[in-house]
């Protein structure tokens, strides 16, 4: 039989949900600016400097760097790998629930609000390409906000973070922590505002709206809900 004990990784966010609730009306307030068009002189200038200042070296380290934001092709595997070698330590099922919780909560936010928002990239070359509900841009041409990148990876580093601690079978300590959920984010949003793949408040939508979500996973108990230990070997 598995046996459960409380590991000393706790998840609780900070600040409680108070931040939360700031978080949520941010990205609305900021939404709201963006339709009533507000803040789109400010995309186009970052945009217009980002595009206009692009030496190779720059540009494709850029490019390289921002594979960390990469959902599909990188944080989902680094989730599925560490789940894999903490379901084989617990034997339990229910190593799954982190990497669940962050696919389904990204899935029915990110995505649907991206379809919604029908915003053109900065690297569209057809008109009104800033404003939101863009009429002429539509499919895969009118996916930019909220920023996928900064969206999803705010939530995958916060459960590769969580995963780590759990297999470490302690917190990790602030430099890991930073190493782990700050640095690549920032990276993301240096590069994803640089290389035109988003408007300047794409990203800023992406953080308030990620940020929200990996604090939504970090109030369940994983300490409580994922064994420590695989079951004891008959007698």
């Amino acid at each position: 039989m598995t046996q459960t004990i409380p590991a000393p990784v706790h998840t609780r966010p900070l600040l409680g949900w108070w931040l939360d609730a700031v978080l949520v009306a941010a990205f609305a307030g900021l939404t709201v600016a963006l339709a009533k068009g507000h803040l789109l002189a400010l995309d186009e200038r970052v945009a217009d400097w980002s595009l206009a200042h692009q030496p190779a070296p720059l540009h494709w380290t850029a490019r390289a760097f921002n594979y960390l934001g990469q959902g599909g092709k990188l944080l989902m595997p680094v989730a599925l790998i560490l789940t894999g070698i903490l379901a084989y330590r617990t034997r339990s099922w229910r190593v799954v629930l982190p990497f669940a919780a962050a696919f389904g909560l990204t899935y029915v936010t990110i995505g649907p609000l991206k379809i919604w928002a029908d915003r053109a990239a900065p690297t569209f070359l057809g008109p009104e390409k800033a404003v939101l509900f863009n009429p002429y841009a539509s499919g895969d041409k009118a996916m930019s906000y909220p920023s996928g990148h900064m969206g999803n990876s705010l939530v995958w580093y916060a459960v590769i973070a969580l995963l780590i601690a759990l297999l470490l079978e302690r917190p990790l300590r602030p430099w890991e922590a930073f190493a782990v959920r700050v640095v690549p984010v920032v990276i993301l949003f240096v590069t994803t505002v640089y290389t035109g793949f988003h408007w300047l408040t794409d990203s800023i939508a992406g953080v308030l709206l990620g940020l929200f979500l990996a604090r939504l996973i970090e109030r369940v108990p994983w300490e409580r809900v994922i064994p420590r230990r695989r079951p004891a070997s008959p007698a």
